[in-house]
């Protein structure tokens, strides 16, 4: 049974598998975006947003916490500068995890790690728009499939017309 079991081994003594998480956590962060296994990712994902949380707490201490973890000052401070001030008004969830590939060699199963945006850099992508403004955009795609068929009718009449045409004259000269 699992019971009170909270983490993956990955098949890896204790130090390797700190050691591997801070790497991946490093790079997501510096990065933005990581490929790796699906474990790790899920993994990865809970280390990298406590860093972005104590980013967003910001006093001494959390820095300390998160000099713990992040293995360079450079990213340390892109954390507790840019990312905090990125996710201020976000409460939680910053990663996704996105299952990408089988990887070839050995057939595990890929995951991609990135960051989300904020929710203030997604609202005005997301602008909810009136009716009218809805409708008039689904009017011109209801007209432009007509108008394609419609000259797709007028092309098949021309052509209709021309064979018609080619046929009488045909015939005018056999007569």
């Amino acid at each position: 049974m699992r019971h009170r079991v909270h983490a993956r081994k990955l098949g890896r003594d204790p130090s390797h598998r700190k050691a591997m998480y801070r790497n991946l956590v490093t790079s997501l962060l510096e990065h933005e975006r990581v490929e790796t296994t699906d474990a790790k990712a899920k993994e990865v994902r809970r280390l990298a947003d406590r860093m972005i949380t104590l980013g967003k707490k910001g006093d001494l201490a959390a820095r300390r916490r998160a000099l713990s973890v992040i293995r360079e000052r450079d990213v340390t401070a892109k954390v507790f500068g840019e990312l905090a001030e990125r996710f201020r008004n976000r409460p939680g969830g910053y990663t996704r995890v996105l299952k990408s590939r089988v990887r070839v060699g050995d057939a595990a199963a890929m995951s991609i790690v990135e960051l989300v945006e904020s929710l203030d850099e997604a609202a005005p992508k997301k602008k909810t728009s009136t009716k009218k403004a809805s409708t008039a955009k689904k009017a011109p795609a209801k007209k432009a499939p007509a108008k394609k068929a419609a000259t797709k009718k007028t092309a098949a009449k021309k052509t209709t017309k021309k064979k018609t045409a080619a046929k009488k004259t045909s015939k005018k000269k056999s007569d």
